[in-house]
Parts: C-alpha cells; sequence; structure tokens
C-alpha cells in the first residue's frame, strides 16, 4: 500500500511513499517514547526556545511551505501564506504564555501545602486533515508540546509531502529526535496506536464520521480523546445591516479554501426584507471569483483537493436541485480544466431535508434559506446536527449580543468572520465535536491536573 501526493489542479502524481508496516510502527513509538523522556524533562523556557525557533524556520521558508501547501492540496498559493504566519503566530504565542497557563496553583488547606500540577501526560496521537495541512497540526503541536508531551501525527493520505515537512521543522528546530514525528500510515493503522499503551491520549480535526470513530476507540482503551469535527455554519442576516459590507464578508467567508473548511460559512440565514438584495449582490460577486492556478496570485478558488471531494459536492448539488434548489450560480463541475474544480455556486430556495441544508457542504456552494423574522433566524440557525462556529451580522450590536446566547454553537461572531486564534478557545458541540484547542483551554487538554498535598511535621 502507498501514500500518493497528487496535484489537485493537474491530476498528476507528485510522489509515492510506502506505507509503514507494523513493526516499523512498533520501532519508531519506542523512539517516540524515547524522546518524550528527554522532551518532559525540558525546562519550559527550553520547550520555548525550541517553539521560537520553529517559528523562525517558518518565517524564513515561508514560500517554500506555502507552495507545498498549494501543489499538494490546491489552496490559492495567497492564503497558504496566511496559513504559514498563522503557525508562526500560535508557536510564538505558546513559546510567550505556555508556562503562564501551566503554572503551579497553590490552594490554602490549613498550615499544610497544597497545590495542583499540570504534568504531561505522554505521547499524544494527533489524527489531521488535509485542508489546513500545515495550520490544523500546529494549532495542536503547539501548546501539546509546551506542556511537555510527544507527538505523533498520522496526517490524512493526501498531504504526506506537508506531513514530513512538518516534521523536519521540528527536528531542525532542535527538539530531541522523534519529540515530534510523522507516521506514514493510512486509517486502519490508527486502531493499533491506540490500542498501544505508549499512546496517552489523541487529538483528532476531520469529519464527524471520522470522530465517532475514533472516539469509540479512544472510549474503548480509555484514552482522553479532543474531537474538532465538521460544521454547518450559520450565517444570520438581519434587516438592519450594510449590505455592500455584509455581502463582502459572506463571500469571503464562504469561499476561503474553496469551501472547503469547517468553519466556512455554509447556510446564509437571511431576513426577508433584505433577502433579495442580499442574494442579487452576493450572486454577481461569487459569480465573477477568479477561477484558475492555485499558484497564481490573482486566483481566488482553486480545485478541490481530491476527486472524491468533488464528486460528493456535485452530488449534494444535484440532490439539493432535485428536491426543489434553484441554482442561481454555478452548479457544476468546471469541465475546460484538468484537476478537480467546481463553479463557485449559490443556492436559493433550500428547505429541510436537502443536503445542502442537511449536511456539511466542503466545497464552493453557499445556501441561502430566506427566514421572516428574528426567531426564525435562530431556528433554522440551531436546526442542525453540527454546532462548530456561527456569525451574525446587524448594525444594533446589543441586539446582536444578546442573540448570541440563543446560538448552540462553540463561538458566535458578531460582524466578522468567524475564525480561530491562539487567544481564545476553539471547538464546537453537538457533532461538531468535544473539547477544546488554543488559549489557556487548549493547553490544558493534555496535561495530568495532579493534586499535591504536603502535611508539615507537627
Amino acid at each position: 500500500m502507498v501514500l500518493s501526493s497528487i496535484n489537485p489542479s493537474t491530476g498528476e502524481t507528485l510522489k509515492i511513499y510506502k506505507e509503514w508496516t507494523v513493526k516499523k510502527i512498533h520501532e519508531q513509538m519506542k523512539k517516540s517514547i524515547h524522546a518524550f523522556d528527554l522532551w518532559k524533562n525540558l525546562e519550559y523556557c527550553e520547550r520555548a526556545k525550541i517553539l521560537k525557533n520553529v517559528s523562525r524556520i517558518l518565517r524564513k521558508n515561508k514560500q517554500t511551505y506555502a507552495r507545498l501547501i498549494t501543489t499538494e492540496m490546491g489552496k490559492p498559493i495567497i492564503q497558504a501564506q496566511t496559513e504559514i504566519e498563522k503557525c508562526i503566530w500560535v508557536c510564538e504565542y505558546y513559546a510567550e504564555h505556555g508556562e503562564k497557563f501551566l503554572e503551579n496553583e497553590y490552594i490554602h488547606t490549613s498550615e499544610n501545602t497544597s497545590y495542583v500540577r499540570c504534568s504531561p501526560l505522554g505521547v499524544i496521537l494527533a489524527v489531521m486533515p488535509w485542508n489546513f495541512p500545515f495550520w490544523q497540526v500546529f494549532r495542536g503541536a503547539a501548546p501539546i508540546l509546551m506542556a511537555g508531551n510527544g507527538i505523533v501525527l498520522k496526517h490524512s493520505s493526501n498531504v504526506p509531502q506537508c506531513a514530513l515537512a512538518i516534521e523536519e521543522i521540528f527536528r531542525n528546530a532542535g527538539s530531541p529526535s522523534h519529540t515530534f514525528q510523522t507516521l506514514l500510515i493510512k486509517s486502519k493503522a490508527v486502531r493499533g496506536l491506540l490500542k498501544d499503551n505508549r499512546v496517552a491520549a489523541v487529538t483528532v480535526t476531520g469529519s464527524d464520521t471520522t470522530g465517532r470513530c475514533i472516539a469509540s476507540l479512544a472510549g474503548a482503551y480509555l484514552k482522553k480523546v479532543v474531537l474538532e469535527l465538521g460544521g454547518s455554519d450559520p450565517f444570520i442576516v438581519l434587516d438592519d445591516v450594510d449590505i455592500e459590507y455584509t455581502v463582502e464578508q459572506a463571500v469571503k467567508a464562504r469561499m476561503i479554501n474553496t469551501g472547503q473548511s469547517c468553519i466556512a460559512a455554509k447556510r446564509f440565514i437571511i431576513l426577508q426584507k433584505v433577502f433579495q438584495e442580499f442574494t442579487d449582490s452576493f450572486s454577481e460577486k461569487v459569480h465573477k471569483l477568479s477561477i484558475g492556478d492555485p499558484l497564481e496570485k490573482s486566483t481566488e478558488i482553486g480545485p478541490l483537493a481530491r476527486k472524491d471531494i468533488l464528486q460528493r459536492i456535485d452530488a449534494q448539488v444535484k440532490v439539493s436541485v432535485q428536491k426543489g434548489a434553484k441554482v442561481i450560480v454555478g452548479g457544476t463541475q468546471v469541465q475546460n480544466k484538468s484537476g478537480y474544480y467546481y463553479f463557485p455556486t449559490v443556492l436559493s430556495n433550500v428547505r429541510s431535508g436537502m443536503p445542502v441544508y442537511s449536511e456539511e457542504t466542503f466545497g464552493p456552494v453557499a445556501a441561502l434559506i430566506k427566514v421572516r423574522n428574528e426567531q426564525e433566524a435562530i431556528k433554522k440557525a440551531n436546526d442542525t446536527a453540527y454546532g462548530l462556529g456561527s456569525s451574525i451580522w446587524t448594525r444594533n450590536i446589543t441586539k446582536g449580543e444578546g442573540l448570541t446566547k440563543q446560538i448552540q454553537a462553540g463561538s458566535v461572531f458578531v460582524n466578522e468572520i468567524v475564525q480561530s486564534d491562539p487567544r481564545l478557545p476553539f471547538g464546537g458541540i453537538k457533532n461538531s465535536g468535544l473539547g477544546r484547542e488554543l488559549s489557556w483551554y487548549g493547553i490544558k487538554e493534555f496535561v495530568n491536573i495532579q493534586t499535591i498535598y504536603i502535611k508539615k511535621h507537627s
């Protein structure tokens, strides 16, 4: 069995890697445990120094890594550069704040000494997706490593070059060899890793189907798990918005990474008073988006990352149209290009029961939903199995903040596109997962919160 790196804009096979055997995995896990024994005993300042070295390597080679992302999974090059910049940010953030987040918490218990200490758990298995092949890894790796844990990475099978490049970055930054280790394996090997006592816990970013499977295995082997899964984020447009600004942000919110983002806006829930004006402006701007070679700086819409993803989004649109959705823009595959291209698409008359309403749509497809009032907008927003991100758009900040209390999601943004930020916790509820990444909350997910009690001699 092999792992293939394929350029989605051309269909060309770039590199092929042989999948590791069970024996190879076992040998590498031994090395990971040895590295963890070294890494956990380093002072926080020494770990911080390594993370700062990582950020310097990323900054120095930003163009190289961005180009690798683009050629391996199709992200437009400007967005790929932004992804690397965000990785730099998260490394610097935890290098600066990690020790403070994990400092001992002293608790008064009569005249005795008692405190809570955060100790590393061990080697953490990271199961990561292809859509942000550097950022998804680094946003987990920075806090996990700063806390003193080791990492073994099972990256998505279509981005092996990115996975190996990340391992090389940590090695070149001066971390003990195999502190961060990429495993060239496919999904079937995850069960064996979770069964292995040398794996202390697992963090997963992916679909809810993947999350359910890995969570069940983690439960069977009593391993801590954090899940960041899919989303069907609502973008709620009230009737007092600045249409021009809101539409501009709506296009960005849906079409970032060619629509392949868990926190991309997917369902646009619009009050009827402004529905037609929003629809006309939004559709016009989506129609004008530039489709092409993702290595060209002018390209706004690149290829989808794999052929099966292209086929799935096409099927979701076709079934939705059969059920009554109306195509305003796009709605078909791009036929005059090699690679996995799909026209940016806007669908109206979207209702419950259609795939674009009920399922996660991972591609450049926007579903427009008309509602009569704010109460119906909230009801539609929460009418989903997911609960990752959401946004509310209004000139009335007080009203917008009040409505956030009624939204069932891990994050609610008012007049801003949903995005992850190292300073803020990130994660979802319902089928969007459990646990949190980033901020103070994220670094506490993979530590042993250990009570220390020392009785003084009488």
